[in-house]
């Protein structure tokens, strides 16, 4: 499957303009020559003002190199039910359920994210773009979101294992000789492709290509959000790509009333430029409106070729024959984090995120020895246990 060479996803707190970063990142990249789609899921459209171009359900051409568009959650919210409606129809006549009519539907809470996912995942299938720019939302929902797939592929599995679809040549004779129809079928049907589906999206925000590009204004607030969100990417092994401060204020004199402000700003900046690639987004005095005020930020694109990121840290061997699995949590703290084993998976939370991590195959057959919080690396030690080796016959 031919993937564009880089996705960025780009968050941030709220009001921390995350949306012009997002726009103002797929011209700069457009400009340089880059096929580039920018996506939103926000119902308003805010994209859409920012480049000077209404976006609708359907991609917009900006200009040449930079499309963007606005997934309309309603369109496939009602495309979704009429097809599961159609798929159910023996059981919806047996059950005596009368049918909802299209124009009736209204989308349910969390249908625009849906919808900004598939979106994500139909450009990733296409072959038009260098890079994909999506406009998340901010970072608690953003990252929430990015684990949707995942998570959903987990709850399938447990409730509909695929081991189980091995007894579906007798549901035929089943219904027959219960004189209704099996649902089960139809059932498993339904699972298998939302598995396919939610797979061809886990895989894109999974690739080595895909990175965060967090938006901040640099001060306390800003460096505390920044902070968060970093780690919060680390749990769900997404690299920082950079940090977009916004707003920054011009140079002024000494005893200016923006003395204050700029020292405040300023330490921010040297904070954040110790870690990550920092980008000035310079304050216009006004929100930017159109493509003129958004290549005025000098926020730039993004490299087409993604930097090699690894995550977790390749297991490495202690003196003792130890193995030691190292996760990387920049951030953390050692009284917010937690470690639970429960079968062959590790439920990490650190903070206010949580991720549940399949344990690579020679783990599995190791019991949990300790865990350290070393160098903002998580290292978690695994003794060999002969009781859980393979037996011989």
């Amino acid at each position: 499957m031919t993937r564009p060479a880089r996705t960025l996803l780009i968050t941030g707190p709220g009001g921390g303009g995350r949306t012009t970063v997002s726009a103002a990142t797929a011209l700069a990249a457009a400009r340089d020559g880059v096929p580039t789609l920018v996506l939103s899921g926000d119902r308003a459209d805010t994209l859409g003002a920012a480049l000077g171009v209404p976006t609708s359900a359907e991609p917009v051409p900006v200009e040449e190199n930079l499309t963007a568009w606005r997934p309309d959650a309603a369109a496939g919210f009602r495309a979704d039910l009429a097809a599961f409606q159609e798929r159910a129809a023996n059981v919806l006549d047996l059950l005596g359920a009368s049918r909802l009519d299209a124009e009736e539907v209204t989308p349910l809470p969390g249908a625009e994210e849906l919808a900004l996912l598939r979106a994500l995942r139909d450009a990733a299938l296409s072959e038009r773009f260098g890079l994909l720019v999506v406009d998340l939302p901010p970072v608690p929902q953003a990252l929430a979101l990015l684990a949707l797939p995942a998570e959903l592929r987990r709850y399938l599995r447990r409730l509909l294992p695929p081991e189980r679809q091995a007894a579906r040549a007798l549901r035929p004779v089943l219904g027959r000789l219960a004189g209704v129809p099996m649902p089960a079928e139809w059932l498993y049907e339904t699972a298998a492709r939302w598995d396919t589906e939610l797979a061809a999206v886990e895989a894109v925000i999974a690739d080595r290509g895909t990175a965060v590009r967090l938006v901040a204004e640099p001060g306390p607030a800003g460096a505390d959000a920044v902070r968060s969100a970093a780690l919060g990417a680390a749990v769900r092994a997404l690299p920082v790509e950079s940090v977009v401060a916004g707003r920054v204020l011009p140079e002024a004199a000494a005893d200016s009333w923006l003395a204050g402000p700029l020292a405040q700003q300023r330490k921010t900046l040297d904070e954040w430029a110790e870690t990550y690639t920092v980008h000035r987004a310079a304050h216009l005095g006004r929100d930017p409106r159109g493509r003129d005020d958004l290549a005025a930020l000098g926020v730039p694109g993004v490299h087409p070729e993604p930097d090699p990121v690894e995550w977790p840290v390749r297991d490495r061997i202690a003196e003792d024959g130890v193995l030691v699995w190292h996760i990387p949590l920049p951030g953390a703290v050692r009284d917010e984090l937690d470690l639970l084993r429960r079968g062959d998976e590790l439920v990490l939370t650190a903070g206010p995120y949580r991720r549940i991590v399949p344990l690579p195959s020679a783990l599995r057959r190791c019991t949990v020895a300790g865990a350290a919080l070393r160098e903002e690396e998580l290292r978690i030690r695994f003794t060999p246990d002969p009781a859980l080796w393979p037996r011989e016959r």
